[in-house]
């Protein structure tokens, strides 16, 4: 693999990863929004139902029909399915009790731990400078959760476990990039979701467990009702940027370094200020403007470091299909 290549191949995971940090970011505000008056896998359902269908006529003919629900990988396929399902539902817990940039703030431990676990499971190379600039990313989330203190919260320790599952999430992404394709990928992942979210219901969705008084616990526990027809427009924007953003974070991570890919989805975090401002009135804090400013700095040095390193991605491309 030729060094133009890989660099192309870099850029083009990286574009993906921009279009599916928009689609995400939706997501956290739609998520958000409906957290006062569903339940949490019962919003979940819905939008992977929609998720399904929007994919299965849309996307399915486009890309090879009912061939690309074969696989070589159904254990890694259902592996990844859950540390999705598992993220997505510890973040949209988070989102119920803070303030979105504060938890979309430290959901963003996340590139960091991929960039770690890109070391350690993948065999990628980051030098002492990447590795100070995670040690500083580390330190902005200690400046937003607060630990040890009175304003410290439970609940913000949800974005950080959503964080870790992510990153086991794109390891798998990396392992079996090079056999399946990133709609096989979406797919599945929506299909877990489908599965997770119901059997939840069954479980959780009569209510019986409900009047905690907590709002992410109210989130997970309230009891399946009758969505207002206002909100169906949600639900439709919901389930279509979840298929899209899986399909592209998918396709991100098969075609770009996962160190490299990393660093893009920062965007999300001016995103997160914006929504929580002009949607949900918040503005964050001193600290919180603080580890704001540590995490995407870190990010945004990990990108720099990518740009002016020496070695050749000639020499290195061989290692990361291990």
């Amino acid at each position: 693999m030729t060094t133009a290549t890989v660099q192309r191949s870099n850029l083009t995971g990286a574009a993906f990863a921009l279009a599916a940090v928009m689609c995400f970011s939706l997501n956290d505000v739609g998520i958000k929004f409906l957290s006062d008056d569903y339940a949490l896998h019962q919003v979940v359902f819905i939008r992977a139902m929609i998720g399904i269908i929007a994919f299965v006529t849309c996307v399915m003919p486009f890309t090879g029909g009912t061939s690309l629900l074969r696989t070589r990988r159904p254990v890694v396929h259902l592996i990844r399915g859950l540390c999705v399902v598992s993220a997505n539902m510890c973040l949209f817990l988070g989102l119920a009790a803070l303030p979105i940039a504060d938890a979309v703030a430290v959901f963003f431990v996340s590139p960091l731990v991929i960039t770690v676990f890109s070391v350690i499971f993948l065999y990628e190379t980051v030098g002492p400078r990447r590795w100070a600039a995670v040690a500083v990313g580390f330190v902005g989330v200690l400046v937003i959760v607060k630990p040890g203190t009175a304003a410290f919260q439970l609940a913000s320790l949800l974005p950080i476990a959503a964080a870790f599952l992510y990153a086991t999430l794109h390891m798998l992404t990396r392992k079996i990039g090079g056999t399946e394709t990133a709609p096989t990928m979406a797919f599945y992942i929506q299909l877990t979701f489908v599965v997770a979210s119901l059997a939840i219901g069954l479980g959780l969705g009569d209510g019986r467990f409900a009047g905690m008084g907590h709002p992410s616990l109210e989130f997970l526990f309230r009891a399946w009702v009758v969505p207002d027809p206002g909100d169906y427009p949600i639900f439709v924007m919901l389930g279509i940027s979840a298929m899209l953003g899986g399909l592209c974070i998918s396709q991100a991570y098969r075609l770009s370094e996962a160190a490299f890919a990393a660093p893009f989805e920062y965007v999300a975090m001016p995103m997160a200020i914006m929504w929580g401002v002009t949607v949900f009135g918040t503005w964050p804090d001193q600290s919180a403007w603080i580890g704001i400013a540590l995490i995407i700095g870190s990010g945004l040095y990990l990108l720099w470091r990518e740009s002016v390193k020496d070695e050749t991605l000639a020499t290195d491309a061989p290692t990361y299909r291990r």
